[in-house]
């Protein structure tokens, strides 16, 4: 469809407006091929049962799987310098990777696994133990420490929200204050979100909107 063919009639009423999309706006279409190729990477690491060795592996796909939501909306906004991109990845991998510590309790018995078996190694955290979700003391720092990276990338790519103009800069003011509140929470459960899900509640939007006042 980005070449000008007719989407197969399987998937017509996918691609139909997609290609329409595509014209007109002009989408980077390499962007959208990193977003099928990061679901086929899921879809076969979850039916081996396969993990990710060390960080630089799971960055690698962040960057295909979250990075290209982000520069698609700044290319809709005709955002297009380079600080402004690499600020856009920091947010959208630190989102990805907030997804993935918050959602443990759910991913790992479906066979979804995003912690690096480096760190795991590192932290002393056994296989068994994660798989049984088990809070033990090494799956504590664990997950406090993977919680850590996912905060600084957050704060390294926070300036973002002054550089977008009217609500697109609000909106990304609360979704980036919305992770870091996920953070919060999964600190203060220290390894037991290995069995709890955090989540938000309406006062954790006061606190929001509070931090975002003062971004």
């Amino acid at each position: 469809v980005a070449a000008g063919q007719p989407p197969a009639a399987r998937w017509a009423a996918v691609f139909g407006p997609l290609q329409a999309t595509l014209r007109q706006h002009a989408l980077p279409v390499p962007l959208l091929d990193d977003l099928l190729s990061a679901f086929i990477q899921d879809v076969q690491k979850t039916r081996d049962a396969q993990g990710y060795a060390d960080r630089a592996e799971l960055l690698a796909y962040c960057r295909r799987s979250a990075n290209p939501v982000g520069r698609l909306l700044l290319h809709l906004y005709g955002v297009t310098g380079a600080q402004a991109l690499d600020e856009s990845d920091a947010i959208c991998t630190a989102l990805q990777l907030i997804n993935f510590w918050q959602d443990l309790s759910v991913d790992i018995p479906r066979g979804r696994h995003y912690l690096p078996h480096a760190d795991c190694a590192r932290h002393g955290a056994g296989p068994a133990d994660l798989l049984a979700l088990h809070s033990t003391p090494n799956n504590v720092l664990l997950i406090a420490d993977c919680a850590r990276w996912a905060r600084t990338l957050m704060q390294k790519g926070a300036p973002l929200v002054l550089r977008l103009p009217g609500r697109a800069g609000w909106e990304l003011r609360l979704v980036v204050q919305g992770g870091l509140r996920i953070l919060d929470k999964v600190d203060a459960l220290r390894g037991a979100s290995l069995h709890t899900r955090p989540r938000l509640h309406a006062w954790d939007w006061l606190v929001m909107l509070g931090r975002a006042l003062v971004m």
